[in-house]
């Protein structure tokens, strides 16, 4: 019997642990699984001249082989206000009907606003939209830091409220099931070193990266993918890079290798900007992707 119960609590604080462990910060694991979404940035143009909807983009994504969709908060009628549930609801249904997946969704905030108030409110906007992305079925919801040191401060002073606000968001999120995927943006975060400073300050384990290849403008961008993947829990893949600001096609096969060696498992989102044939581009595109997977 004393045996029993020496096991029993032995099994009890084992199981007590492993639930208590921290998770690490990107979904990195022993082997790459991922799957190929479209992020409906792509469609900006279309979308913003009304001349294509939310329901056009799931269903044009469905029909060329997308798996999944990073639906852009932006899109939903009224944004910055939260869409209604009908509305959430009804695209969610469609995406369900066309067999894709929802991945997430993103909103614009700014989080390195000195004033305090402002940031309350940035706050509350971010929480407004983790309970949208919970509603749509996501996991992910794609925040900013903002767009640049405020006037009177340091890169680090600022960090340290940027943290803080984030890791009160992360812990909400948390409890609606939902991450919080840092974009670095070429604005207040701008190289591997931006975010390897961020991410130490930090605490929450429910906020990573969403890995935006195309917003590295100093150095060499492969480089600093391989320095930040480890933070990585969503993407934008890009057509192209820059290295040292002078733009190049993105070398698809590289950035899928760095993808696979470092183990990430998840969505990788595809986003073409610029004018042409958005439906032709984000095709094209699905394909490099595809073939640099294999």
């Amino acid at each position: 019997m004393k045996n029993k119960l020496i096991i029993s609590v032995i099994m009890l604080l084992s199981s007590a642990t492993f639930f208590a462990q921290k998770l690490s910060v990107g979904n990195i694991n022993d082997q790459s699984r991922t799957k190929i979404v479209l992020n409906f940035y792509s469609f900006n143009n279309p979308l913003v001249a009304a001349e294509m909807s939310i329901y056009d983009v799931i269903d044009y994504a469905a029909s060329i082989g997308y798996e999944g969709l990073d639906i852009t908060g932006y899109y939903f009628k009224g944004y910055p206000a939260v869409p209604t549930d009908e509305v959430i609801y009804s695209v969610k249904r469609r995406a369900f009907k066309r067999g894709i997946e929802i991945c997430g969704t993103g909103i614009k905030n700014k989080f390195t606003q000195a004033d305090s108030v402002e940031r309350k409110k940035e706050k509350q906007f971010v929480k407004d939209w983790v309970l949208v992305a919970a509603k749509l079925g996501g996991n992910t919801l794609r925040i900013y830091t903002g767009l640049k040191t405020p006037d009177g401060y340091t890169w680090e002073q600022a960090a340290k409220w940027i943290a803080a606000d984030i890791d009160e968001c992360a812990e909400f999120a948390k409890k609606h099931g939902i991450v919080l995927a840092i974009q670095n943006h070429n604005d207040y975060l701008k190289t591997d070193d931006d975010i390897d400073r961020l991410f130490s300050m930090i605490k929450s384990d429910n906020v990573g990266l969403m890995l935006d290849i195309g917003s590295f403008h100093v150095g060499d961008p492969y480089k600093q993918i391989e320095q930040t993947v480890k933070y990585a829990v969503s993407w934008q893949v890009k057509e192209k890079v820059f290295t040292d600001d002078v733009e190049s096609l993105t070398d698809i096969p590289r950035v899928m290798q760095i993808i696979k060696k470092s183990g990430y498992c998840g969505f990788v989102p595809i986003e073409t900007l610029g004018k042409g044939n958005e439906k032709e581009r984000v095709k094209d595109m699905l394909q490099r992707v595809q073939a640099a997977k294999k």
